[in-house]
């Protein structure tokens, strides 16, 4: 008879459940300040419950959308600042929500790593939770998944969901027409598109992460770490006020690609560059990168991170209410005829 061999555990895989649940704990606080009307259960079950009676819809139509950072949690990654990638997440799903007329209500989000680091873990879902909180939304569930063998050591992966809700008929974009407003809000850098080419052109440039930042304090990675801007309350504000036709949230693709589908068929918009200036961060990237503006214009937001489009005779006083809000408001340009975006001025 021979002995038998000692048993192998989940943690001799790789994987261990003890540091799951310790993340879970840690996390409940920053998820309970998140919570909002309508949320019925939270972290720790097999799925979360929302009531949109509670949360005072009528006849509500749900939108959802799903997305995630991209390659600048590779400066995350490589620096250790991953307290704003969070805020990022779900930034980039809230915002489009919105520019569907809808209010975000609950967010759930996937964490992936190769070996679960808890402190690292829960900064990053206190960041999650975070820009939760600015955007009136619940994080009522997720997932941590650890998966060895699957990343590299420290290496990590973000998605996130978000359910928003608006009544039946509120749907945007709505009544775009001829000589409407472009309202452009500022961006707070770089948001979360364009980082393969950011950190192809920052190689390129010879600067590492921890180098001094070329137009601003501090280092180069934390500069372009700076979350992406949240838009939910002043945009949603406006449009409860009746000022919006719709709203563009400029992401991949720039002004150039963005803003078009939001206008109805037979539209196209004229945008005057002289109207902002363009950001520091973009001209150092466009500089070292030997970007033309058409290649800028399409790639990043190039200063402006949301376009609201209203109607003439209602600008002031959207401008007001968004000002007073705290966003940076620019009247950029006017719904015209013909396709496309058709730019005036000049940026470089």
């Amino acid at each position: 008879m021979t002995d038998r061999k000692n048993g192998l555990t989940y943690a001799d895989a790789g994987v261990d459940i003890d540091a799951g649940n310790a993340l879970v704990e840690r996390i409940k606080p920053a998820a309970k300040r998140t919570a909002r009307p309508g949320v019925m259960s939270g972290l720790g079950g097999f799925g979360a419950l929302f009531d949109l009676k509670g949360a005072g819809y009528v006849d509500p139509i749900l939108v959802a959308a799903t997305d995630g950072v991209g390659t600048k949690l590779r400066i995350a990654i490589d620096t250790g600042h991953v307290d704003g990638v969070g805020v990022d997440l779900v930034a980039m799903c809230v915002n489009d929500l919105v520019c569907q007329g809808a209010e975000p209500l609950f967010f759930l989000d996937y964490f992936a790593t190769g070996k679960l680091e808890t402190d690292q873990a829960a900064r990053i879902i206190e960041g999650i939770a975070l820009g939760c909180e600015r955007a009136g939304c619940a994080l009522i569930g997720g997932e941590t998944a650890e998966m060895p063998g699957m990343y590299p050591a420290g290496d990590f992966d973000l998605a996130g969901f978000a359910v928003g809700a608006m009544e039946r008929g509120s749907d945007l974009p709505n009544g775009v027409a001829e000589g409407d407003v472009l309202l452009g809000l500022a961006s707070d850098g770089v948001h979360s598109n364009g980082y393969s080419l950011v950190r192809r052109i920052a190689e390129q440039s010879g600067l590492g992460w921890d180098a001094d930042c070329p137009w601003a304090e501090g280092r180069l990675g934390e500069a372009l770490l700076t979350p992406t801007r949240l838009y939910v309350k002043p945009a949603l504000a406006a449009v409860q006020a009746g000022h919006v036709r719709a709203l563009a949230h400029i992401t991949g693709g720039g002004l150039t690609e963005n803003l078009p589908r939001v206008l109805p068929e037979g539209l196209g918009a004229e945008v005057n560059l002289d109207a902002w200036n363009l950001p520091p961060v973009f001209g150092w990237l466009a500089q070292q990168g030997g970007m033309a503006q058409a290649e800028l214009l399409k790639t990043f937001n190039a200063g402006i991170g949301m376009i609201a489009v209203v109607p003439a005779d209602h600008a002031a006083a959207a401008a007001d209410l968004l000002r007073d809000a705290g966003e940076t408001v620019f009247d950029i340009g006017r719904v015209t005829t013909g396709t496309g975006v058709r730019y005036t001025g000049a940026l470089l």
